[in-house]
């Protein structure tokens, strides 16, 4: 049989663009992906097309995107409205580029291949069948189970550019300590000394009870001994409100106009996140911080963590899951004070759960 030569190794990519124009979570999904490719092409210049908000992603991630262009938006896509003052603009700067290859990440391709085939790269690939000219010739075909970020490592080897590993990351810099610190949220707050509770998500039909989630909290506080943080945009200040005015136990409520990098600072001080579906689970697995994500709308094997035993995912969208929401939170803290044990030696006791 013949061997089917990858892209990378027929043309010499010294740039490359990728498409990806998407929210916190199925960015950070991307990062695999993203990781393979530079290790696959050292010497070029990968640039990122995302959502304006992903310029800061970009800049985090600077070891993988060396440039940025925020995409203006389409008709048929739902993420954001279109700005059409700078369609045309946009269109332009991308095509005076003349990148060697544009990537099209965005997901199976029926809109996204079409607005990557715009850019005017000398090779256009992605996801899908060849809907537009210039896209490789049969196209990656899109996965249609399996979780993101083995789906997009797919699309990465079908290019030539193997895994390097498919766990998330989140590297923090001085700038999120510097951001936390100024803000005076959790000041006196240790490594691993506190609970983070997250009861946001992008939309609010996501969101599990703020009364389960401050039962959750006020049992875990009084069991293991930790301070209780609540995390939350400016915008989810009303639902870390209600979570903290239904719990027995004093909370720090620390929903407040932090970046994303300052809220990640925060809760690399946690033992355990509890939280809805949404990208700061995404965050906590980049953080190797233990987890558990509470679903009711998206797909669980999509969008879970792929490390189950650190991160426990369950599906509850009747709010009826508060035993299982313990259970899991139980066992993820005793083995996080085990491991807290092995690495400084003996420690006080940490109390006994009432299963």
């Amino acid at each position: 049989m013949t061997r089917r030569v990858p892209l990378l190794e027929q043309i010499d990519a010294r740039s490359v663009v990728v498409f990806r124009a998407l929210q916190l979570g199925d960015m950070l999904c991307a990062v695999p992906a993203l990781r393979a490719l530079r290790a696959a092409l050292p010497e070029a210049r990968i640039a990122l097309v995302g959502l304006p908000w992903a310029r800061r992603f970009a800049q985090r991630f600077g070891a993988y995107v060396d440039d940025f262009f925020a995409f203006p938006g389409h008709a048929a896509l739902p993420e954001q409205s279109v700005a059409h003052e700078r369609v045309a603009e946009f269109y332009a700067a991308m095509q005076a580029q003349r990148f060697d290859l544009a990537i099209q990440m965005h997901g199976s391709g029926e809109v996204s291949n079409g607005i990557v085939a715009n850019f005017g790269a000398r090779r256009t690939v992605g996801f899908g069948a060849p809907a537009v000219a210039g896209l490789a010739a049969g196209g990656c075909p899109f996965p249609a189970a399996g979780a993101e970020p083995l789906r997009l490592l797919r699309l990465t080897d079908w290019l030539g550019a193997p895994a390097i590993g498919a766990h998330l990351e989140f590297p923090l810099g001085a700038d999120d300590e510097r951001e936390l610190q100024a803000s005076g949220i959790g000041a006196d707050l240790t490594p691993g000394s506190c609970l983070c509770i997250h009861p946001g998500a992008r939309t609010r039909d996501k969101c599990w009870p703020p009364a389960l989630f401050a039962s959750v909290a006020d049992r875990l506080a009084g069991e293991f001994g930790l301070r209780v943080v609540l995390t939350g945009s400016a915008a989810e200040a009303d639902l870390t409100a209600a979570v903290a005015h239904a719990m027995r136990h004093p909370a720090i409520d620390a929903a407040a106009p932090l970046s994303i990098g300052a809220m990640a600072a925060l809760m690399r001080r946690a033992r355990l996140l509890v939280c809805n579906d949404t990208g700061v689970s995404h965050i906590a697995a980049g953080l190797k911080l233990s987890s558990v994500v509470i679903f009711s709308k998206a797909d669980i094997q999509r969008w879970a963590p792929l490390d189950r035993e650190l991160h426990r995912c369950l599906w509850d969208p009747d709010g009826q899951q508060v035993a299982a929401v313990l259970r899991h939170a139980r066992s993820l803290l005793a083995d996080t004070a085990l491991r807290r044990e092995d690495a400084s030696g003996p420690r006080a006791a940490v109390p006994a759960p009432s299963w």
